[in-house]
């Protein structure tokens, strides 16, 4: 996959077929530690030792007709970058999936295009309550489609408008932030001349 937003949709798509209503997903890119980090928590049915084992096993999966590469793609990428991965479940408890990488690493992915990754996610499943939490540096980003959906009343929550309204809420935040942390970067570079 090309992207970090390919291989957190592929990951999620685990945690909907897992039956899961609420699906947190919180990126953590930290400059300061070198750090990028993906987390994907659910409340679906979870796994048992053995199914945890067995996750970053590409030929594994508990789907007909589908080998279960989202895991460990993402695996693969988090160790590419110099990070891992760790997941912690238990039956009938849900699932967290960490995945850690080195900020700075020249194997790191991009993240992609996350907007539209969520925008999907949120259309395609308005009866799960998606939580999204971005935390680049001291800045913080998040939404929770539950909350959106009491203020939205009879509107669905995958209406198109709301979606593009989402999805642009993303898109500007990612573009101001990214610009702030271009800004520091660059005021500590030249101010060791």
């Amino acid at each position: 996959m090309e992207d970090l937003s390919l291989h957190i949709l592929d990951v999620i798509e685990n945690s909907i077929n897992a039956d899961a209503a609420k699906i947190r997903l919180t990126i953590t890119e930290d400059t300061g530690k070198n750090l990028f980090s993906i987390e994907i928590t659910d409340n679906g049915r979870g796994m048992d030792e053995e199914a945890i084992k067995m996750a970053s096993d590409p030929f594994f999966t508990t789907k007909a007709k589908r080998t279960g590469l989202g895991i460990p793609f993402l695996a693969d990428a988090a160790r590419e970058a110099g990070g891992n991965i760790s997941i912690k479940s238990g039956k009938g408890q849900g699932t967290t999936i960490t995945a850690n990488f080195q900020h700075d690493h020249i194997d790191r992915k991009p993240l992609g295009d996350i907007e539209k990754t969520i925008a999907v996610l949120i259309a395609a499943g308005p009866h799960i309550d998606f939580i999204f939490e971005f935390k680049r540096n001291e800045k913080n980003y998040l939404i929770d489609t539950a909350e959106i959906k009491e203020k939205l009343g009879d509107v669905p929550v995958n209406d198109p408008e709301v979606i593009n309204f989402i999805k642009d809420g993303i898109r500007q935040w990612l573009k101001d932030t990214q610009d702030m942390i271009r800004y520091d970067l660059n005021k500590s570079r030249h101010s060791g001349l």
